[in-house]
Order: C-alpha cells, then structure tokens, then sequence
C-alpha cells in the first residue's frame, strides 16, 4: 500500500526482476524467485471491474515466511569440542543430504545435517543442502564472534547498461594484520596468470577506468564498477589474506546480471470509462538507476514535458504508449494500447541484427492500425533521406536504386511485414523503419526501428575449457562470432594451416601441444577465417610457471 492506494507489486523496487504474473481460466499466480527474508509478508489479489466501485481484494491474503538455512552451534564443556547443527525453520525435503563449508572451503566427507568436532577461534562454518549450494546458511563461529568470514550483501543483483553497480560484503580476519584485499571475478580465470590464484579485479584491463574499491567502515567492501557492460554479467568474489591465512570461498558470491533496460508500461485504468483517464506507469524487471529521469512516446512520438516514470492523461482509443530512459532511447519499452488492443502501434521483432556480408536478411515488424482502411506501408531508412524528393517524406526503400533488385516484401500474415535484402553490401547497414498510413493518421516514429549490421564474421576461437598436463593441454575450443550467424552453419577448423576434415561444428576437443596454432571459418566462408591462437603455449607457461 502507498497511503490508501493499492501498489502493483510489479512496480517495487525490491522485486525488480524477480516477479512473474500467470493468469489462466481465472486462476491467477504469483511465483517470487531469488528470495529474501524480506520478502515475508502477507500477499493479496485484487483486481478491477469497468464497473463503477467495482475492486475487489481478497481478505486473508496468503502469508509467506522466508526463511534461509541457520547454522545452530551446541558447544561441549570439554575444552573445543562442539555440534553444529544446519536446520530451517521451513521444510526440507525428505531425506536430504548437506554440504558443509570451513572457511568457505567445501568439507568433502560431510553429507548429515550436523557436524561435530574440536573448532577453534579463527575458524567459521556454513552449510547447504545438497543440489542447492547456491543458498548456503550465513558463516558462523565455531567459538567467539571474531572468526575468519566473507558475508556478500546481495546474492544477485539485475543491473542496466552504462548505469554502475555496487556490489558489497561484510568481512572479518581473526588475524588483526591483512595483508591483502580484493574482488575477482572466478569467470576471468583463463586471464589469470595462475589459474589457481585469483587476480585483482581493479588491474584487469577489461575493467580499466570503471572499477572503485571503496570501504566506508571497518569491514565492509565496496565494489563499484561503472559504464557496464553486457560482458561484465559474472559472479564476483572477495578474498583476503592474513598471516597465513587466506579466505577463498567455494561458497557463492554476488551474480551481476547486466541487461537492457527491459521496460514496461503498466496501464492503471480509472474506474470512469466516461472520460477514459488512466494513468500509465514505466518500470522495469531490473534495478533502474536511482534518479532515472523518462521520456514518454505518443504514436511513437516524443511527448516534451514528461521525465517521470507515472504519466496521466485522458487516453483515446487509438493511441499507443511507450517510456524509455533519458539517455537510454535507444531501448524504449513496447508501445502499450490504453484502452482495447487496435491502437495504432508498430513493433519490430529485433532491435538490432547482425548480418554477413553476401548474406541475406529479413527485417521484421509487426503492426496495427486503429483504422481500418490502411492507404500505404513500406519500409524506409532514415539514412537514405539526402536522396528522397522532400526530407520530410520518407520514401520507398524497394523504389531505391542502391537496392534494386535485392528488396522484397513479405506479408506472409496480416498485421506482419518482413522487408528481405539479399546480397548484403556494407552500405547496406543502417537503421531501417516501418510506416504506414491509414485515414487521417501517419504512423512516423522518433522511436528506434531495427539496427541492421553488415560485416565480415568477425569469428573468434574461445578456449572454454582446458585440463593441461605435462607435455599437451586437453581442450575445447569454441568457434564464435560477435554477429549472428545463419542457421546451422558448418564451420571448418585449421591445426597448424591444415583443415581438420573431421570436425564441422562450432566446438573442437583435441589434445593440443605448446606449438600448436589453431583457426576456424565458416564452410563457404573459408576467405575470412578467424585470428590464429596459440593459447596452448600461454596455458602450459601458467600451470609450470615456464618462460
């Protein structure tokens, strides 16, 4: 509740990508992932009638209790000895088996849900249930309050594009003289200059210039990474060392997710369908930045005056709706029909498309239009507008001699337009629109059509996995590309400029020698084969610590 008003739990903060909502045969369900502690509380439905008063809430709703493992301690008089117990106050399933951790270091012969033995001052203790090592209990002391532990603010965290992120944990040594501090990521470990030893995350090329380690108290840590990227969605970790001591977790860390924006518009109808006022709110599955200021759409047009997330106004039938973050055009949510679903809309299937050049594309959208007799559609770029007889009029990209011959348009359903062009050219990348005309109305977005991106493969051969021995390192290797390939290519992979006849998938496993040079193309494509590694060399110089 907010005062009197009931508050769509779709729209809080604390449950931001967390939520889902199915409704079927009036049967309606809430499913709530990654929970919190937090999240106990007492949850009812309501819903709203077009009838004047008629809102109805059920009365009890249900109430949920959140409860996380707990390690109990029972200590003997006898000098160190003691019992852990790892229990819940919810109900574990029948028969369950459980993993327990020392320093955060996994106990291989521990499977029952207590543990007894003679612990000492420096040492903390966790447990999970086996197949859920993900929700481990908090790190308890065996004896005192002062043990070894790495306690993480956040299990995950749902973060935007370009925005930052804060990623905290709570730390304590038993040994008062840290050597070291600092966060990795375990994701990175094919960079580390020895596997088995994490590196700081802050000298990380990858992350230069956009990572803060900041500690405002006595043990608590900070991370801050800024401007984020979509390749930055990881597990992070923080290790410290002490003496001789050195903390490093088996245990999870926080999950960074970074994604587009994600937005929705969620319509909020009045009870008085006579004037059709509504109000209209933007939110989205992840955690937005705080002091986000909107832009609102109209028609796919900017509306000037709006920078909140809420938007009143009496809505007509016709129109469509769409948010975006100021400064995050470029990824508005789905254009939303106030009143009914014909409102006049366009929405394309992709944002952006990655394409080959030589290759084929199609573009698609679909559409709506609130009126009936639909006069003129067609597919234009913006990028082509110094060529069109008046700059204000979009013209006919199948009319453009720059594409004759390689344009089509398929209308294989009604409301659905795909625009194919073949023979793709570098030119041919730009962003590309959809308009149509029906009655009085021209739907002429400002909102962003389709990204189409005409390159070379631009493939890349990953090392995803690697088991190195004395004298060959076994692998496999992933051919990739930063474009999006044709469905089920075949691919041909090189062994020291020989063509590897056996193998046509994007994966290779082999035994690989220091020498080795490897390289991948696609079949047909053999023009543009990938860059040659030779990662072996640098993988057998880590495990051996070899010049």
């Amino acid at each position: 509740m907010n005062g009197d008003v009931h508050v769509d739990l779709k729209t809080d903060s604390r449950y931001a990508g967390r939520l889902q909502y199915s409704c079927s045969n009036k049967i309606c369900t809430l499913r709530i992932t990654d929970l919190r502690e937090s999240d106990s509380a007492e949850y009812k439905f309501r819903f709203i009638t077009n009838q004047p008063g008629g809102r109805f809430t059920g009365s009890p709703g249900v109430t949920l209790s959140v409860r996380g493992l707990q390690v109990q301690v029972r200590r003997s008089s006898v000098s160190y000895w003691a019992t852990l117990m790892c229990y819940s106050s919810c109900h574990l399933p029948d028969h369950s088996s459980y993993v327990w951790y020392k320093n955060g270091q996994k106990i291989q012969r521990e499977t029952f849900s207590s543990y007894s033995g003679n612990f000492y001052y420096p040492d903390s203790y966790s447990c999970a249930v086996k197949g859920l090592e993900g929700f481990p209990s908090p790190s308890v002391c065996g004896h005192g309050h002062s043990c070894n532990r790495v306690t993480y603010t956040d299990r995950s965290i749902c973060a935007v594009k370009g925005s930052s992120v804060n990623i905290s944990c709570i730390y304590n040594s038993y040994d008062t003289d840290i050597r070291s501090k600092f966060w990795f990521s375990p994701e990175r470990s094919l960079q580390w200059q020895n596997p088995s030893q994490p590196e700081d995350l802050s000298e990380d090329s990858q992350y230069a210039g956009r990572v803060q380690v900041l500690e405002t108290e006595r043990g608590r840590s900070t991370l801050r990474i800024t401007d984020l990227r979509e390749s930055d969605s990881a597990e992070y970790h923080f290790k410290f060392t002490a003496g001789s001591f050195e903390w490093r977790s088996s245990l999870p860390g926080t999950t960074l997710t970074v994604t587009d924006p994600d937005l929705q518009v969620q319509v909020i109808r009045s009870t008085d369908y006579t004037y059709n006022q509504a109000e209209l709110l933007c939110h989205s599955s992840c955690r937005l930045p705080d002091h986000s200021s909107y832009i609102w759409f109209k028609n796919g047009q900017k509306i000037q005056t709006e920078t909140s997330s809420s938007y009143s106004d009496y809505f007509d039938s016709a129109d469509s709706y769409s948010c975006a973050l100021k400064g995050l055009e470029g990824f508005p949510s789905p254009s939303v029909c106030v009143y009914g679903q014909t409102c006049n809309r366009v929405t394309y299937t992709d944002r952006s498309i990655c394409a080959f050049k030589g290759s084929s594309v199609d573009i698609s959208c679909t559409y709506n239009s609130y009126y009936t007799d639909i006069r003129s559609k067609f597919w234009f770029s913006p990028e082509r507008s110094l060529q069109w007889q008046n700059p204000s009029q979009p013209e006919d990209l199948s009319e453009d001699s720059q594409y004759a011959g390689r344009v089509q348009v398929l209308e294989t359903e009604r409301g659905r337009s795909t625009l194919r062009i073949t023979d793709l050219r570098e030119s041919d990348s730009a962003e590309y629109h959809f308009k149509f005309t029906a009655g009085s109305f021209e739907w002429r977005s400002s909102l962003p059509g389709t990204t189409l991106t005409v390159t070379d493969p631009d493939l890349q051969v990953q090392v995803i996995r690697s088991t190195v021995y004395k004298n060959y390192t076994e692998a496999e290797l992933l051919c990739h590309s930063s474009c999006r390939l044709p469905d089920r290519p075949s691919y041909v992979w090189f062994k020291n400029g020989q063509k590897m006849e056996s193998v046509e998938t994007s994966s290779y496993k082999d035994q690989f020698y220091p020498r080795d040079i490897i390289s991948c193309a696609l079949k047909g494509h053999e023009d543009f084969p990938s860059p040659s590694v030779c990662e072996f060399n640098r993988l057998f110089q880590r495990r051996y610590n070899t010049n």
